[in-house]
């Protein structure tokens, strides 16, 4: 399930983007570059949460912070909240994290979920 829903939200996520940021990304590089948005050569938890939750954010089309079964792709589905989404997205970081220095670095973004 958790595999069909990222795949679900890239879509999404691809759809929603307008412009450059809609471009798709060909290498790590370019996601390390715009993911930090502080420049340090890494991604934080928070930048990621940021550029992981847009979608989420862009599909809350009422603003309620929960996915309801109309905001959803393909208009079905459970409701999920921005809390639970954002705790998906945090256990998928931390498994990332290989190193476990609570940042992610073009090599942990670049290998394969866990």
């Amino acid at each position: 399930m958790w595999r069909a829903w990222c795949g679900a939200a890239a879509l999404v996520v691809a759809t929603l983007l307008p412009g450059p940021a809609a471009a798709q990304v060909q290498a790590t590089a370019e996601y390390l570059e715009r993911m930090d948005t502080d420049g340090d050569g890494r991604v934080s938890l928070e930048e990621y949460l940021a550029w992981m939750g847009y979608a989420f954010e862009r599909m809350d089309r009422n603003g309620d912070g929960v996915l309801s079964a109309d905001e959803l792709p393909g208009g079905r589905g459970q409701p999920l909240t921005l809390a639970a989404h954002r705790a998906r997205l945090t256990d998928r970081f931390n498994r990332q994290d290989a190193n476990r220095d609570g940042f992610l670095d073009a090599r942990e973004l670049a290998a394969p979920p866990q």
